[in-house]
């Protein structure tokens, strides 16, 4: 664990403490200046007052920040919660409904005076709100992957802003097409640009090395490597109208991480967070992205294509993917789950049935299972031609230590 915390309260800077800060300013600098696209996620706690109903005075600080990074010629995104939240408010409702058409139904009444508030408020700085709402299944394949960040591009060339929220009101778990919450959906958005910013605002200020409201615990003030020893500071919290919580605000800094982009998770309730973060202040926990991260192609295999079978392998196979970076060979496959085709996605499974990676297959499933177990030299005599000397080319090949 790599991480550097803030001075106590009250407390007196020792040269070691300071030269960190001096440091760790030095690195929130940097990442301002590198920063060409911010993708700002904003949470249903932030944008909701006590009563539940749709903050528009925090829409409106909220706004005018996000016009200021604007201006600055920054490609700009907002991934909003409160779709729910509002629509809850708006009918009146004692609680989140738990049946998926009422929920459905809700998020559909919210999303409109969530995207009326955020238009009304943009406009006032000269910039136009876009309307953007996806499902998981929108970037799973390469195409739709491409289309998004094609639309994005557009929206931001014609000098507006994208609020973007999953289409709660058709992505539902059982067709499996949701992204479990609005952090790791901002996170794959980011993932869609290079010199991309992610921003979670949360109601809590950063990372704390305890409970936040505990005495004695510190905010950590930047993480160099987000492992289990930081995912282990997480506390969740439970709430009416949101899903979120700080273990899925570490899984999606970690997901953007191994895309290359640091994440910040700070205070959304602070009125100028936004502004102080591009002033290079020291404001939430800046996480830093490790030194290999995911590149095209291999980001989207990694994070956002659909899976459409499994190879298992043996222990050899698994050693030299993981640990010599090897492409996998027929010799090391097991066994062959589901149909798939040329070009397709597939998870590779170890012999504990772990995943190890995942990549895009150079045969079909049905040719697989019949050269499994076989060496190169075995196949053009089982298939009639070998076209390719691998199953799964490294360089389509994307380990799950980096793509989680």
């Amino acid at each position: 664990m790599n991480i550097a915390s803030d001075t106590p309260p009250g407390g007196n800077a020792t040269p070691e403490s300071a030269t960190d800060e001096t440091a760790n300013d030095a690195i929130r600098a940097k990442v301002i200046a590198k920063t060409q696209c911010v993708v700002v996620k904003v949470g249903t706690r932030v944008l909701t007052t006590s009563e539940g109903k749709l903050d528009l005075q925090r829409v409106d600080l909220l706004a005018a920040q996000l016009a200021r990074i604007a201006d600055s010629g920054r490609h700009v995104i907002m991934v909003s919660s409160g779709a729910v939240g509002a629509g809850v408010a708006k009918l009146g409702l004692a609680t989140r409904p738990i049946e998926v058409a009422k929920l459905q139904a809700v998020a559909a009444i919210g999303q409109a005076d969530l995207i009326k508030s955020y238009e009304k408020s943009l406009l006032q700085h000269g910039y136009q709100a876009a309307q953007v709402l996806l499902t998981k299944s929108d970037l799973r394949r390469r195409s739709g992957y491409l289309h998004v960040r094609n639309a994005l591009n557009g929206i931001h060339e014609l000098g507006a802003i994208a609020v973007v929220n999953e289409n709660d009101s058709v992505a539902v778990a059982e067709l499996k097409t949701t992204f479990g919450d609005n952090d790791r959906l901002a996170a794959h958005v980011a993932g869609l640009f290079n010199d991309a910013l992610l921003i979670l605002l949360t109601d809590v200020h950063g990372l704390y090395d305890g409970h936040p409201d505990a005495d004695g615990s510190k905010k950590i003030e930047v993480v160099h490597e987000l492992d289990g020893d930081v995912m282990s500071m997480a506390e969740d919290k439970s709430s009416a109208v949101s899903k979120g919580g700080m273990e899925g605000k570490l899984r999606a800094s970690k997901l953007a991480n191994s895309h290359g982009h640091p994440t910040i998770i700070g205070p959304g309730r602070q009125d100028d967070v936004l502004d102080q973060i591009f002033a290079g202040a020291r404001v939430g926990t800046l996480f830093i992205p490790p030194k290999r991260t995911l590149k095209g192609r291999r980001r989207w295999i990694g994070s956002a294509a659909i899976i459409q079978g499994n190879l298992h392998v043996d222990e050899g196979a698994a050693r030299a993917l993981v640990e010599q970076g090897r492409s996998l060979l027929a010799v090391g496959i097991v066994r062959v789950e589901g149909t798939f085709s040329h070009g397709n996605v597939v998870r590779v499974l170890d012999p504990n049935e772990q995943e190890i990676a995942r990549g895009l297959v150079n045969y079909r499933s049905h040719e697989i299972s019949l050269i499994a177990g076989k060496s190169n030299a075995e196949i053009e005599a089982v298939l009639g031609h070998r076209p390719y000397e691998n199953v799964i080319h490294r360089s389509n090949l994307v380990l799950r230590t980096l793509a989680e």
